[in-house]
């Protein structure tokens, strides 16, 4: 009985290796969906923590033209509180003063340390994701209301 090789159908190698090949096949495909989730996320808290420290510099900004200037503020003077009530956070991310970034314009330059206050501060401002994925600042001038001080 003899009888052509070809119908006798597939040997065990060329099983496994056709197995091998579409696992990597998935595998690869598994990843990049994955990575694009991933992405997909981190780009939504970057987005989202872009627009929340874009509003509390502008609920500072209004907390400061309605006359709650803090002259020679440090880092906790304009945290979302009763001093700057118009901004909340969202959900998941935490809005900060940066430590040691209030400076105070003394007539010529920017200073670090508040031995008089003219009434011009700069601070930088974040906003930033409870999980560390994204975070986002600001730099922001304050200038006292001329309410405020007679010699405006």
């Amino acid at each position: 009985m003899s009888g052509a090789r070809g119908d006798q159908g597939e040997s065990l190698l060329e099983l496994l290796i056709a197995v091998a090949i579409m696992g990597l096949a998935v595998v690869a495909i598994m990843a990049g969906l994955v990575t694009s989730v991933l992405i997909s996320d981190v780009h939504r808290k970057q987005a989202t923590a872009g627009t929340a420290v874009r509003d509390y510099a502008e609920a500072i900004q209004t907390s400061v033209a309605g006359e709650h200037y803090v002259p020679c503020a440090g880092a906790t003077s304009y945290k979302p509180d009763a001093l700057v009530p118009a901004f909340s956070a969202p959900s998941g991310f935490t809005p900060s003063v940066v430590a040691g970034s209030v400076k105070y314009w003394n007539g010529g330059a920017w200073q670090t340390g508040c031995s008089t206050d003219l009434g011009l501060q700069q601070l930088t401002i974040q906003v930033a994701s409870d999980d560390g994925r994204a975070t986002e600042r600001v730099d922001v001038v304050l200038r006292k209301p001329c309410g405020l001080d007679t010699s405006c």
